[in-house]
């Protein structure tokens, strides 16, 4: 006798496999069909109750949308308390004029990974708006710019900063130019994405902005860098007159502080001891004698050959070419910056009545535009 002869006559065959046989019973089939319809009432009953919530949810969606924008707040303002008291902070003082006096400050992330960060002073005031920072790679020209961005976002968003004190003025916008890269994707190179970025800053920085830029011009050869640099900082300082911190390894550009009176320049203490070069990472007043570019390469594993021979290299250009750096620099010194208003002079001229003036005022009046130019 078969094995499904066997099977009782309340057992339905259902399905024959290789090492079994599977049966099926009137009772399991209602017992699967009682399943089944509780599923579905389970389910049903399931998105009643989700309905009923969403409903009043949506009901007190104003109250709900209000008390999260407070949570919110509450949130950042007790985030902002903690970490201001934590890492001793100090409350800045907002003021009316266009300062940016920053006395110890630290980078808010930096400082705090790093043990020993030396905390350095910004000073801008209304008669010296704009900082010419040289200095060599690596003694924190960049962390400088960045710091001191960071402060002001921080002052402006209601935290205290990372300083002994500082009193700031209101900055209505902030403009970068740190970084290179290009944009391949439009054809852009990364000179070019950098002087579209210094053009958006020269177009749309006022005498309320605060402008950081680092080593502008360097992307192309070094007159067409300088000469770039140059005129930036001019435009900057005659017609933006806004608070700039502009980082650059043109030791020329220097020679403007001479001509621009709103400018100062600093650099960052360096000293050579025992054939190695320290880096205080120390702003202080002056211009720097060297970048230090070979001993950065050294530092980043650049094999000794190839340093010994870029050292030797290096002497014997600037001995063969005293020269031709003397001839820049005195280039560098006869360049003009247009600080004239035309603008003035325009109006002046389209206010001269020239049908009611006798030649002796019109004689005294071309003197008086010669004198002025």
């Amino acid at each position: 006798m078969s094995q499904k002869n066997r099977m009782p006559d309340t057992f339905t065959h259902r399905q024959t496999l290789l090492n079994n046989v599977r049966y099926v019973t009137k009772e399991l089939l209602d017992l699967q069909t009682r399943l089944d319809e509780v599923c579905d009432q389970w389910n049903q009953l399931e998105l009643k109750l989700y309905t009923e919530i969403i409903d009043k949810i949506l009901r007190q969606k104003e109250d709900i949308v209000y008390a999260i924008k407070c949570l919110a707040l509450l949130d950042v303002y007790t985030n902002f308390a903690h970490i201001s008291i934590e890492r001793e902070y100090s409350r800045p003082e907002i003021m009316d004029d266009n300062v940016l006096e920053i006395y110890d400050g630290k980078h808010p992330v930096l400082s705090v990974y790093e043990d020993k960060f030396t905390p350095n002073t910004c000073d801008l005031t209304t008669d010296s708006k704009i900082c010419l920072l040289t200095g060599p790679n690596m003694a924190g020209k960049s962390t400088y710019l960045r710091q001191n961005a960071l402060i002001v976002i921080m002052m402006q968003i209601g935290c205290y900063v990372p300083a002994k004190s500082a009193k700031i003025g209101i900055v209505d916008r902030l403009f970068s130019r740190i970084g290179a890269s290009d944009d391949i994707a439009r054809g852009r190179s990364t000179f070019m994405v950098e002087m579209i970025e210094t053009a958006t800053i020269l177009n749309q920085a006022t005498h309320n902005s605060f402008v950081i830029l680092d080593e502008v011009g360097r992307g192309t050869s070094t007159y067409d860098g300088l000469a770039i640099a140059w005129a930036v900082v001019e435009q900057l300082h005659n017609v933006n007159m806004c608070r700039v911190l502009f980082a650059t390894h043109y030791r020329e550009l220097t020679r403007l502080q001479k001509e621009l009176k709103n400018m100062q320049c600093k650099t960052l203490k360096v000293q050579e001891w025992n054939n190695e070069v320290i880096f205080y990472h120390k702003i202080i007043d002056g211009i720097a004698d060297k970048s230090y570019g070979i001993h950065v390469a050294s530092i980043a594993g650049v094999p000794k050959k190839v340093i010994q021979r870029a050292n030797k290299l290096l002497k014997k250009f600037e001995e063969e070419n005293d020269a031709e750096n003397n001839m820049n620099m005195e280039l560098a010194s006869q360049l003009e910056f247009d600080s004239f208003n035309y603008d003035s002079l325009h109006e002046k001229i389209k206010s001269i009545d020239v049908d009611n003036i006798s030649p002796r005022q019109a004689l005294e009046i071309l003197y008086e535009l010669k004198r002025e130019i």
